[in-house]
């Protein structure tokens, strides 16, 4: 990621409090990589382009205008800019003041999914479209994501295994976290907002592949079993709490509720006992760790979760998608979605636009279909409580040793 701009981001956050950013924000610190941040840093750095600059635009923005002509966003998106204002859901003067631009400079706000113009001459020629195509706005990846599996009302709580892992649940009003550890969004649906968290992933259970499955990698291109798969019944075959290894899967640092640029990856009480499926077992344990700290900080903010709706690649993994059931308490439910969820939630956002379909709600609904459910066994939850007691204890203790090697 691009980190020039944390010296913007930290002066920032002196300037306006990190407690005032969040509540009328709803992100819970200023990061190099928001743009607000940037814009500072092109202002200090640049400062021939930034006075020549008339607008600035987020990526979707840009293409927008490309597309159509026109300065449009939309609010899912605008929240992490760090200049959206969640409470009033438009932008926040006293950034902008900060920041030394004018709201005029900025792509007008509108709610995901509207409708905001043809296709240009000039673009349907360069992109082989008819004029008559219609450029709606879509959301937030993760907002997307959520519609595409039917996460749409308070109670569900949906999760995406990529190569980081993101929860979305939602809510019907902005939710400031008093302790300011999770953040809130504007949600893909008009008035709607989501506690939507992020961290590493699947990216942790990829390294260990990579690294560690030589074997099961050239089988998989001999013709044999997805190494996935391999790791899968390995991990099956291991038992719940790998004989008490312990890891923390932050291999480049980890995001809300328990933020620390500077988390790495830790294996803890290691013994001559342990294979290599205890490794593999370990690393999906520790994510499930993560995710269990996003639905318990949810739940301390008031929010329902009654299920859990899993998408991406970690969804493919039954031997995965047991562990987070029998860890939460909660049933797990893959979708016939999964893999095209974010894709679902951009075409139902482009349909209820163009008035192909009524509300976003409805439809979503409607079209996410369950795939295979995942009942939490019982008899592992006092043994994931007490993990769960050993992550937070790591995290803590870590921490400190964490940002030393960091400076060293």
């Amino acid at each position: 990621m691009d980190n020039r701009a944390n010296k913007e981001a930290d002066w920032i956050e002196e300037q306006l409090g990190r407690r005032t950013i969040h509540s009328t924000t709803g992100q819970v610190g200023m990061s190099a990589i928001w743009p607000a941040s940037k814009i500072l840093w092109l202002r200090n750095n640049e400062p021939e382009t930034f006075a020549k600059t008339a607008k600035f635009l987020l990526i979707e923005d840009f293409f927008i205008l490309l597309l159509t002509g026109q300065y449009a966003s939309e609010d899912s998106l605008l929240c992490s800019t760090m200049y959206w204002d969640i409470n009033t859901r438009g932008y926040w003067p006293d950034m902008l003041r900060l920041l030394g631009i004018q709201e005029a400079q900025l792509p007008q706000i509108h709610h995901p999914g509207t409708p905001i113009g043809n296709v240009t001459p000039e673009a349907a020629s360069e992109f082989g479209l008819s004029t008559d195509t219609l450029i709606c706005l879509g959301a937030l990846d993760q907002a997307c994501g959520a519609i595409g599996v039917g996460n749409v009302k308070p109670g569900i709580f949906s999760e995406s295994t990529g190569a980081a892992l993101a929860s979305v649940a939602m809510a019907t009003e902005p939710i400031i976290d008093p302790a300011g550890e999770m953040p809130c969004f504007a949600s893909g649906i008009p008035g709607m907002y989501m506690v939507h968290s992020y961290s590493t992933g699947g990216m942790a259970i990829r390294w260990y592949r990579d690294t560690f499955c030589a074997g099961e990698l050239a089988s998989e291109h001999a013709g044999g079993i997805n190494a996935y798969q391999a790791i899968d019944a390995a991990v099956e075959s291991t038992p719940p709490g790998a004989d008490g290894l312990r890891v923390l899967p932050h291999l480049q640092g980890s995001g809300p509720p328990d933020t620390d640029d500077e988390a790495k990856g830790v294996f803890l009480n290691v013994t001559l006992a342990h294979s290599k499926s205890h490794f593999a077992r370990g690393i999906m344990e520790g994510v499930t760790m993560v995710l269990l700290r996003m639905i318990e900080s949810t739940r301390i903010l008031g929010v329902d979760v009654k299920e859990i709706r899993s998408l991406s690649g970690g969804a493919k993994s039954r031997a995965w998608c047991q562990i987070k059931a029998n860890a939460s308490g909660l049933p797990v439910h893959t979708m016939k979605t999964t893999e095209a969820a974010a894709c679902l939630g951009a075409a139902i956002l482009a349909g209820v636009g163009a008035g192909i379909w009524r509300s976003v709600e409805e439809t979503a609904t409607r079209l996410a279909e369950y795939d295979l459910e995942y009942s939490p066994d019982t008899s592992h939850r006092a043994l994931y409580e007490r993990m769960l007691s050993d992550y937070k204890l790591l995290m803590t203790e870590a921490s400190p040793l964490f940002r030393k090697l960091a400076a060293a």
